[in-house]
């Protein structure tokens, strides 16, 4: 808690070491570096391991779900020897090493699950001598920062049976830790990401004959792009095929200007004071919901961003991010005066000079932000919100995002999500594209939310035109969100 008593968020970081004091990492430099470095690593694993508590998604079934595991944990090493030694990880990276878990769920007619396990294990292998830093281990470089120690020590498989059918696990459209983080194995007493392996997975099979791949893996290692693309490239291996896209491993063509050159006030790493008091809503029942924009739905809130004439056009994406940040600052009930922020991914890879390579492994997104006062949001047309997403778009250049990187390497700062919403959009991701040779998913998606802070876009529906929006919020702040959404339906 800060001297003013009011609660800082960053990603990753759940609480400072002691009131008044900010964490390791927030000094300048490299001196102290592994200090700051591990410091966060162990908030964020802290972070995983306590969202479990006060959370409901609408059932029970996580109390029941029994979930063994068969045999022993496996090391998947590459099939083939590979390059050893340290792996660069960019700045980009450093900004973003959370947790990521998701789940596939795969259920064929045709063909049963008694072989999921070996087909999958025995294409990582295969696939690991492309892909061979997911085989290494996180370390700290002599600089403080995150990088790959490419050992080849392989990344973990475990097998496991589900005592159910897949349908039983409920409703795997909204995040629940409870019932779907059985699905994903948990490395025991890790305390922080460097114990955690960059690849961790579990295939537990059902009594239906279906199966499900829970994978944890780290963001620092790749975005939601790089993940899409291993995952699929994962499931061209099982079914013998060349990848599509093979993965492209440099990545020191993002490696910070030197000397830095900071050229832009990147409100994304400031702090907002929380004058409205709405983390103490947290103390109440945490409520994950689920909401379905279908594209007649999206098509409204582009009419009613433009009804005023502020804007001559919008796009879904626009439209529907400042509509739910309108929306949830409403619900927190923020103070007039009580900035907020708004942070939100954009790809860089064809922003930058020149453009990334196809299949660039690493991180090439970049967060880009909106402030205000909540008064602004509140008391004006949604055009307001619209606009200020827009120009936070238009904000990212080659430039930009250079002196991002620039940034964080002159003071190892994160992003803050003290009174900030993080929209993170895995609409346009191909996940449900993925087929080991059962298909594609039945079902994919997150197990969790990785922070309070964070609202998830999803695509949904045959053609995939719908947007589903998973958020979590205190029960009485979910209720006021639920009636923004009902206005917005008449």
């Amino acid at each position: 808690m800060s001297s003013s008593g009011m609660v800082r968020r960053r990603i990753g970081h759940r609480r400072s070491p002691a009131r008044g004091t900010s964490p390791p990492y927030r000094t300048d430099g490299v001196r102290g570096g592994w200090a700051r470095v591990v410091y966060w690593c162990w908030v964020v694993q802290e972070n995983v391991e306590n969202m479990t508590t006060k959370v409901s998604n609408g059932h029970k079934m996580g109390d029941e779900l029994r979930v063994n595991h068969v045999g022993k944990l496996t090391l998947v090493q590459p099939a083939e020897e590979t390059e050893k030694g340290l792996y660069f990880l960019s700045n980009l990276d450093q900004n973003i090493a959370v947790i990521v878990r998701t789940i596939y769920c795969f259920k064929s007619e045709k063909k049963g699950n008694d072989m999921a396990a070996v087909v999958l294990k025995e294409a990582l292998a295969k696939l690991l001598v492309t892909y061979y830093p997911l085989a290494g281990r996180l370390t700290i470089s002599p600089q403080g920062k995150l990088i790959v120690d490419c050992t080849g020590q392989g990344a973990v498989f475990v097998e496991a049976e589900a005592d159910c059918n897949m349908v039983e696990i409920g409703d795997s459209t909204k995040p629940d830790p409870v019932t779907l983080g059985k699905l994903v194995y948990e490395i025991p007493g890790a305390k922080n990401v460097l114990e955690i392996p960059p690849l961790v997975a579990q295939v537990t099979k059902f009594k239906c004959g279906g199966f499900a791949l829970g994978l944890c893996m780290n963001h620092g290692i790749f975005d939601g792009i790089g993940a899409m693309e291993f995952v699929n490239s994962w499931g061209e291996t099982a079914r013998g095929l060349p990848l599509s896209t093979p993965p492209s491993l440099d990545r020191t063509i993002l490696t910070s200007r030197n000397p830095p050159k900071v050229e832009y006030n990147h409100q994304e790493f400031d702090e907002i004071d929380d004058i409205s008091g709405s983390y103490k809503l947290y103390d109440e029942e945490t409520e994950y919901r689920s909401f379905c924009f279908d594209p007649t739905l999206l098509e409204k809130l582009k009419s009613k961003a433009m009804e005023d004439g502020t804007l001559e056009k919008c796009t879904s994406f626009e439209a529907l991010s400042g509509f739910v940040w309108r929306a949830r600052t409403k619900a927190l009930k923020m103070n007039s005066d009580q900035k907020t922020k708004l942070l939100f991914a954009v790809d860089g890879r064809p922003k930058f000079i020149p453009p990334l390579p196809k299949g660039y492994f690493g991180n090439g997104i970049i967060l880009t932000n909106a402030v205000c006062p909540a008064g602004d949001l509140i008391d004006n047309p949604l055009s307001t919100g619209v606009r200020l997403v827009q120009e936070a778009i238009k904000m990212v250049t080659d430039s930009y995002m250079r002196s991002a990187i620039d940034y964080f390497e002159t003071t190892r700062a994160r992003p803050s999500l003290s009174s900030t919403l993080l929209i993170t959009t895995w609409s346009r991701l191909g996940f449900h594209t993925t087929d080991f040779g059962w298909g594609e998913p039945v079902v994919s998606g997150p197990v969790a939310l990785p922070e309070k802070e964070v609202i998830l876009f999803l695509s949904h529906g045959k053609e995939r035109r719908s947007i589903n929006v998973l958020l979590g919020l205190p029960v009485s702040a979910m209720k006021n969100f639920e009636d923004e959404m009902k206005e917005i339906r008449e």
